[in-house]
């Protein structure tokens, strides 16, 4: 019984680690990236604690299995997190630069805010959160990509 249990658990972990989409928090390192893997980057502005469509968007769209298969292949994904809670707090370098990063990409301050930038860092689309199927919400996304 014991071997069957550890089994599924192996299972389980190694399926995870196959689905496992690294965010990246360096715009640098995400644009260098993007260059290098010839993909552009998701970057999504959220505030990960207060923000209730950016916890939905997170649910129902990048913490599935379908979204983090896809993005693997196809994108960067870059996250500005806003966080309020004290316990949640970034350090200074990553809140400064999240607020440049909204300086030029996200002068309203609309959470959560998606925008598809090419390597260089161009705009090539914004969205939002929608309450739509995943791969609905991909096909969103690759509309900006063409």
């Amino acid at each position: 019984m014991k071997k069957h249990i550890l089994i599924v658990l192996s299972f389980f972990l190694c399926t995870s680690f196959i689905f496992a989409q690294e965010w990246q928090t360096n715009f640098e390192a995400a644009k260098e990236m993007a260059s290098d893997e010839n993909k552009p980057i998701i970057l999504v502005f959220q505030g990960s604690d207060w923000c209730a469509p950016c916890i939905k968007l997170d649910k129902e769209i990048w913490s599935t299995d379908s979204f983090k298969a896809y993005a693997k292949d196809h994108y960067i994904l870059l996250q500005a997190d806003f966080p309020r809670r004290k316990k949640n707090k970034l350090s200074q370098d990553q809140t400064a630069q999240n607020a440049k990063l909204a300086e030029k990409y996200n002068k309203n301050g609309i959470f959560p805010f998606v925008v598809i930038l090419d390597s260089n860092g161009k705009v090539l689309g914004q969205t939002g959160y929608k309450k739509i199927a995943v791969a609905d919400y991909i096909e969103t996304i690759n509309s900006f990509v063409k």
